[in-house]
């Protein structure tokens, strides 16, 4: 059994990415889930405890300030712990270019394990989430609000895992995402990023198509993109400031990487989400009460 509480979203307003449900749960001991699949992309986070996931033959043991990814369709297991069982937030969305946001975190098929050293937001934001409970409009531009924070949150803090296979490998990995996180701005390119791991641009290629299904130069353009996306919506930076902060010397190329990337230009994609965005800052005084499920 679990105590839980539960937000469902049954007729989504925004195609491209959107909230299709979040929720609270505090597990008694060894409480499961599955073997099942789901529709959406989920990602959970764990307050406290450990519990297990598995998909496949892969099994991971998880406990506080981690989490997981289940992709669509997917079979998964995941079960809480005897003495310490988990209490996880969990978040699930779809839309067109679900995909691409869920890599934008650094996660896929390949990755699926993730920490978060700023659990106390995490939970904030899907405790607030849950207490928009009607499907009016300005709910629904406002809780579209509040998963783009949340994924401005995982953008920034996220740390990718694999706990399956501590080796050299994942290290560089991990390693390279840090870089990355750390100098994107700095008109960092994939020939520095591979002189810094003392690895040959080959070895690095393969290395990343292998573990990320991206290339280095694929990975660092989504991140800086997904910085440049939550840029443009949460500021007044002209784009050509925002091409500069987020590593681009040059405008038209941001311009054309940020539409490749979005299908649509950055002043686009400003436009189309500066609604949303204001609707957030103008309701974050409501306080409607939340409901049990």
């Amino acid at each position: 059994m679990e105590d839980s509480y539960v937000l469902q979203l049954l007729e989504p307003k925004f195609k491209e990415f959107h909230l299709c449900f979040c929720g609270f749960a505090q597990c008694e001991p060894l409480h499961s889930y599955g073997p099942a699949s789901r529709p959406n992309y989920i990602i959970h986070y764990i307050m406290d405890g450990k519990g297990i996931y598995q998909v496949g033959e892969k099994k991971y043991k998880l406990s506080k300030g981690q989490g997981f990814l289940i992709e669509p369709e997917e079979l998964t297991f995941y079960q809480a712990d005897q003495e310490e069982p988990w209490s996880y937030l969990w978040v699930g969305v779809g839309g067109t270019g679900a995909k691409k946001f869920i890599q934008d975190i650094g996660l896929n098929s390949q990755q699926r394990i993730f920490r978060c050293a700023d659990g106390e937001k995490l939970n904030e934001i899907v405790m607030d989430m849950m207490k928009h409970t009607r499907s009016t409009v300005s709910d629904l531009y406002y809780l579209q609000g509040k998963l783009y924070e949340l994924f401005s949150v995982l953008t920034a803090d996220v740390v990718i895992e694999e706990l399956m296979e501590e080796n050299k490998e994942n290290r560089y990995i991990q390693e390279a995402v840090t870089y990355i996180r750390n100098h994107y701005a700095a008109g960092l390119t994939v020939e520095e990023l591979a002189g810094y791991l003392g690895v040959n641009r080959s070895y690095f290629y393969t290395l990343f198509k292998n573990k990320l299904q991206l290339s280095p130069k694929e990975f660092l353009t989504k991140f800086r993109i997904s910085r440049a996306r939550e840029q443009l919506i949460l500021t007044e930076e002209s784009v050509e400031n925002i091409a500069v902060a987020c590593g681009y010397h040059s405008t038209l190329v941001f311009t054309k990487n940020f539409k490749q990337e979005t299908g649509m230009t950055p002043t686009e994609f400003r436009k189309t989400n500066r609604k949303a965005a204001k609707d957030r800052l103008l309701m974050n005084q409501k306080s409607p009460g939340t409901g049990k499920n």
